[in-house]
This record gives structure tokens, sequence and C-alpha cells, in this order.
């Protein structure tokens, strides 16, 4: 788990996003590994060192009425790119929606980040322009959740 804690923070610095990880070695393998895991990891390591990462799991597409699996995270640490680290697990998670019956491979990319739109484009994934997504966290989900209906 140290490991793959490194390089969630070394993703969260390349997004300029560091001040969001609250995540801990402990906290990661109890969601990861634990009873009622939230999500999946594959690790690739390269001369015995983990040098990326793909974090992944299910979610639902009622018009589908299939499982389709949702990339939270995929990122490969600098010194390990342009050796193909990054398709192959992008791939592999691919191979996991399509064995499992999944009608949908989805993720999210920020919008400034041209290298990562240019790679996933090379695979014929297209941007859903017509969609937003919306996000609720802290304080507002609590507050919501704990509003009268």
């Amino acid at each position: 788990m140290p490991a793959v804690l490194r390089l969630i923070r070394a993703l969260a610095r390349y997004e300029k996003l560091s001040a969001q990880v609250k995540a801990t070695a402990p906290q990661l393998l109890k969601t990861l590994f634990g009873r009622s895991p939230g999500a999946e990891v594959l690790l690739a390591e390269r001369s015995g060192e983990v040098v990326g990462f793909a974090l992944y799991f299910h979610n639902y597409s009622t018009f589908l009425a299939r499982r389709g699996i949702y990339l939270e995270d995929l990122f490969v640490d600098r010194t390990a790119r342009g050796l193909g680290i990054g398709k192959a697990l992008f791939q592999a998670v691919g191979r996991t929606a399509v064995r499992r019956g999944c009608g949908r491979y989805e993720w999210s990319v920020l919008d400034w980040n041209q290298p990562a739109i240019d790679f996933y484009r090379r695979f014929g994934a297209v941007p859903m322009h017509d969609w937003s997504l919306f996000r609720l966290s802290g304080h507002a989900l609590a507050r919501m959740a704990s509003a009268s209906a």
C-alpha cells in the first residue's frame, strides 16, 4: 500500500490536486482489500518497483441493464512513461470489462490534460460533451443527507 499511496500522491501533484489527498496506507488496505472492497487496483512493476496503477470499480447502466467499469485513476510514474505501461494497464481494465460482460468503460479526464485526452482518443474513446460531472462531498454531502425531504 505504501507504493500505491506514493503513486496516488504523484498523480495528485500532476493534476494540481495534492491538497485533496487524504488517503492513508491503512485506509487503502481496508477499502481495496478488506471485507467489502470499494474498488480494484492493478499494479505495474518495473525492475521490482511499482511504477503504475489503474484503480477501477463497477457502476451500473439502467439503460443497458448491465454493469460497467469506471476507471477512477490511471497513472504511471514519470520515470516509466513511454514504455507502454499506461496502455497495458488501460487495456487490462478494458479486458476485465469485456470478460465480465460490462456494457461500458468510462472515466473522467481533466479538461487541461491534453496528453491524457490524446491517449484515450487513440483507443477510439469519445468525450461525453452533453454530460457534466457533479459532486457532493464534505459538509455539502453531510448537509444534504441530513436535510428533511
